[in-house]
């Protein structure tokens, strides 16, 4: 199977909805709800990406499973999105360090 980027947005809503158990119609409440904002074709057909089919499968984890209402999702995956951005910085913050350690740990191995 090819790999596909998760942000490529190759599903039209049909399938999106089916691939997550939804009615179409769901995912336009979620779109108009600011949840979702999917691409549109030249056509304007709504296509939806895996990151998208995954953030659906959030939402209904989070509204069926743990009864959380639509403003809860929102203000969770807002920050679970800043968590991961804040997460994705520092480690590349770290990496940044570890390479200035090590440059300056060779700089007093080959000191005079």
């Amino acid at each position: 199977m090819e790999y596909q980027e998760p942000d490529e947005p190759i599903f039209v809503i049909s399938v999106a909805a089916r691939l997550v158990e939804m009615h179409p119609q769901t995912l336009r409440y979620y779109e108009r709800a600011g949840l979702l904002k999917p691409t549109r074709s030249s056509g304007k057909i709504r296509l939806y990406s895996q990151r998208e089919i995954d953030r659906l499968r959030k939402i209904a984890r989070l509204t069926n499973e743990l009864g959380v209402n639509l403003a809860g999702v929102e203000i969770i995956i807002d920050l679970t999105e800043r968590i991961d951005a804040l997460e994705k910085q520092m480690r590349h913050r770290e990496a940044e360090l570890l390479a200035e350690i090590q440059r300056l740990e060779h700089e007093l191995r080959n000191a005079p």
